[in-house]
């Protein structure tokens, strides 16, 4: 079959790599109708993380049909149209049990590197490295779903696929922010970050009921998507003090909460930036957690910051004094994917969240290197390539969704 894969730093080709097929009877073989980039998957390109090989197909957000099933699947059949969590889950063991699901203990096939880097491993996902699991990724044109019953969630009929897809990653994540953000009712809540998590975890917000919503971020066409599309505040933290504009526009308080959905090649105007690119290239740490530092300054005493963005190490310079002297409760986490997709494929279907507006660039898998290129250098207002595995005949220019 057809994949796109990883052939070194800023180097991703279309290869032809072995069919997969079912090894265990708990999976299920599926067609994959729509995959998608993601913001991480740039940390993967640029080297961020280390722990890929030559041949190493990539990708983690997808959707398709099931065309095969192990003999121990109940909950799908071959036909149907199915979301698939980009977190692989076993559904036994005892944190998915309590629906923490990105940290099974039974998915990450080489558990010994993450416990030397965390001191614990985290599940496995798709197409992430061997860190994670060496689990190939979902730019292909037939994926392996282990632990089908609980990896993969129906479609329901009135979700189309373009919607759903952003159900296997960007909108539970953002969800997941907003959620374990600890959002309520009448809070002032700041986003770092207007992809589509950030976007998604703005709208999370929204539903939740916080009475403002405000985004920031540098790219222009991003910012005017999330007004359009949800009626978010926005700040461009290049023509604007973010600081000074969150402090107005809350009584001089703060947000009460405070999502970063940037990661670990985050961006700044100021010296700042500048001081974590060369620690970075020294190897003196390996994030940049600007974004990070920004929402634990301007957050309310006794507020909320979530960190969404993917961290893979050591970062320097971080607030530690600003975090306990104003009593800041601070979490993160990978998607918790199965706790959160059916709600939201309900949600969806109902009208209340939309996603089909990311996908700004369709194409066939043969232009996926395009795609990427598109995707890391923002280039003709790039929110998301979506890929067709199994077309060869997607027009390269796909018109724009508004």
């Amino acid at each position: 079959m057809r994949a796109l894969c990883w052939e070194g730093i800023n180097d991703v080709r279309l290869q032809t790599v072995p069919d997969p097929g079912i090894q265990q009877d708990t999976d299920l073989l599926l067609r994959v109708r729509l995959s998608t980039t993601c913001g991480s998957d740039l940390h993967l390109l640029t080297g961020h993380i280390p722990f890929m090989e030559a041949g190493d197909v990539i990708g983690h957000e997808f959707m398709g049909e099931v065309v095969e099933v192990g003999p121990e699947v109940r909950r799908h059949r071959p036909g149907d149209r199915v979301v698939v969590a980009s977190f692989i889950g076993c559904g036994r063991c005892w944190y998915c049990r309590h629906d923490l699901w990105s940290l099974c203990d039974n998915t990450n096939i080489n558990p010994g590197i993450t416990q030397t880097l965390w001191g614990a491993d985290p599940g496995g996902i798709f197409g992430y490295s061997h860190a994670m699991g060496g689990f190939r990724g979902s730019h292909a044109e037939f994926v392996r779903v282990p632990f089908a019953d609980h990896t993969a969630i129906p479609v329901p009929p009135e979700v189309d696929d373009m919607s759903a897809l952003f159900c296997s990653d960007s909108v539970p994540t953002g969800w997941m922010g907003a959620d374990l953000g600890g959002v309520r009712p009448g809070d002032v809540v700041a986003v770092w970050g207007c992809g589509a998590v950030g976007q998604m975890a703005a709208r999370a917000a929204q539903l939740l009921g916080a009475e403002r919503v405000i985004v920031i971020d540098r790219f222009d066409y991003r910012l005017r998507q999330a007004e359009q599309v949800f009626g978010l505040e926005t700040l461009n933290y290049e023509l604007t003090d973010v600081g000074a504009a969150l402090r107005e526009a809350t009584g001089g308080r703060g947000p009460d909460v405070c999502i970063e959905a940037v990661g670990c090649e985050a961006h700044s105007p100021g010296p700042q930036h500048v001081y974590d690119q060369v620690k970075s290239k020294l190897k003196l740490e390996t994030d940049r957690p600007i974004a990070v530092r920004e929402a634990i300054y301007h957050c309310r005493k006794g507020g909320s910051v979530f960190v969404l963005g993917v961290f893979t190490g050591v970062v320097d310079k971080f607030p530690l004094g600003a975090l306990m002297n104003k009593g800041l409760t601070v979490r993160g986490a990978q998607q918790h994917g199965q706790r959160y997709i059916p709600m939201l494929l309900e949600r969806i279907g109902r009208g209340e969240i939309r996603t089909d507006h990311l996908a700004t660039h369709v194409l066939p898998l043969e232009k996926g290197a395009h795609g990427y290129d598109l995707f890391k250098t923002k280039e003709d207002d790039c929110v998301r390539a979506v890929f067709h595995p199994s077309a060869r005949d997607v027009p390269a220019d796909t018109p724009r969704r508004r």
